[in-house]
């Protein structure tokens, strides 16, 4: 089991995971897709990546790839039959490699925490032999301001690629989420739905709040102790425009003869499978956009991806 983990990694690490330094996409953000199977409580090690390039328009000299890893602390439990808590405690590698040189960053990120609700609940038979579950979970959470954020955006020679470099966000922010969950037999649809809300940190700088709603299409083969759920669907994400003093931060001026924010938005599908073995939970996944629009057509997103080994208890 340990073998077929550092395989996953490996293999993900390969891809150079990098990250934007103007559009705005970081800042602490928060991957919820298929969770690991358990009946009480888990804990496990989750590894998160996004790929991004950028470019620019007016300048293709300059360029920047950023590298956003972390490795996360993962905890969920059921505190009642309606309750779920679920916590994720980051390790960030931030690396920046542009025309100015290379740089990175590491340490801490921001903490998360999340709770559930079960607002709905059903089960019944149809065409007398198949069983239909649906539950809705709707809940919220923190992110807790634990990862550094040590620039000061006012100084002049602070750039956009400095802020996102950091390791957190420098504020506490909320999220609002649902998670709504349909199944037959052995065929499912899981949505989840994420908002988070920024506040502005000490030094004026507020990222963008950030929408992410993804549908995910799942089949559960089952053998013995083993199941294996592989997984496909589609993921939107849109980031709005990072703030300043509360005033949207111009990207560049003269583009196109226009002005651009950071921020932006993607569609991308997603894939990926989940295998339990007893109390043992391995899942990867990986995600392709296939439509986006970031930073005024300067950055493109190239992949992401997530891997995880989790213990239920």
């Amino acid at each position: 089991m340990k073998n077929i983990f550092m395989a996953i990694t490996i293999l993900l690490l390969a891809y150079n995971a990098n990250a934007c330094s103007i559009c705005g996409c970081g800042g602490g953000n928060l991957y919820l897709g298929m969770y690991p199977k358990f009946d009480s409580k888990f804990i496990g090690v989750r590894y998160n990546f996004s790929d991004y390039k950028t470019v620019l328009k007016n300048d293709p000299s300059q360029y920047s790839s950023n590298t956003y890893q972390s490795y996360e602390l993962w905890s969920g439990f059921n505190l009642s039959k309606k309750w779920q808590i679920f916590t994720f405690i980051p390790y960030q590698y931030n690396k920046q490699v542009s025309d100015d040189g290379t740089a990175d960053n590491k340490g801490i990120g921001d903490i998360s925490i999340l709770t559930n609700y079960q607002l709905i609940n059903k089960h019944h038979i149809v065409n007398d032999k198949k069983m239909l579950s649906h539950q809705l979970w709707i809940g919220g959470g923190v992110k807790l301001n634990t990862g550094n954020f040590s620039v000061n955006p006012r100084e002049l020679d602070v750039t956009l690629a400095d802020v996102n470099a950091q390791l957190g966000s420098g504020s506490t922010d909320f999220i609002i989420n649902t998670r709504d969950l349909y199944q037959v037999e052995n065929w499912g649809i899981a949505s989840n739905l994420n908002y988070k809300i920024n506040t502005q940190n000490k030094f004026g700088y507020q990222f963008g709040n950030k929408l992410t709603l993804n549908t995910i299409t799942f089949y559960n083969f089952n053998n013995k102790n083993t199941d294996i759920t592989p997984n496909f669907g589609l993921q939107i994400e849109n980031n709005e425009g990072n703030k300043l003093e509360g005033h949207l931060i111009n990207l560049t001026e003269g583009i196109d003869n226009g002005t651009y924010r950071t921020g932006g938005h993607s569609v991308n599908l997603l894939g990926g499978v989940e295998v339990s073995v007893k109390k043992i939970s391995i899942g990867v996944n990986m995600q392709l956009p296939i439509q986006q629009n970031y930073a005024a057509g300067q950055t493109n997103m190239n992949r992401k991806g997530t891997a995880h080994i989790s213990y239920s208890f």
